[in-house]
């Protein structure tokens, strides 16, 4: 063991590893892969297009197919993205309803 670093024990790997090694594997197993309707890997601020059209609840207004969303968000559920979308506030949408622009 050399330098300042600290190090901790993983009890997964039952070894002694740099705390800054442990903190990046453990927020990497933190992250969700979200995936669109046809499996390409959604990250924030992505433009995906509606594969189908959907009825808004509440604001009275269906998105058409073909519709651009721009800069998405990801929720950390594996289904749901967060976007915008003129007229609409707080439209969440399932991911396997949009395809990666």
């Amino acid at each position: 063991m050399s330098g300042d670093e600290d190090y901790v024990f993983d009890e997964e790997s039952g070894e002694w590893v740099p705390a800054s090694e442990l903190a990046a594997k453990s927020a990497a197993a933190g992250t969700v892969e979200v995936r669109d309707a046809v499996g390409n890997l959604l990250s924030d601020g992505d433009q995906v297009t509606l594969i189908k059209d959907l009825t808004v609840k509440g604001a009275g207004q269906t998105l058409k197919r073909g519709t651009l969303i721009k800069s998405i968000r990801l929720t950390g559920d594996p289904q749901e993205i967060d976007c915008k979308y003129e007229g609409i506030k707080g439209l969440v949408l399932r991911a396997e309803f949009v395809r990666k622009r």
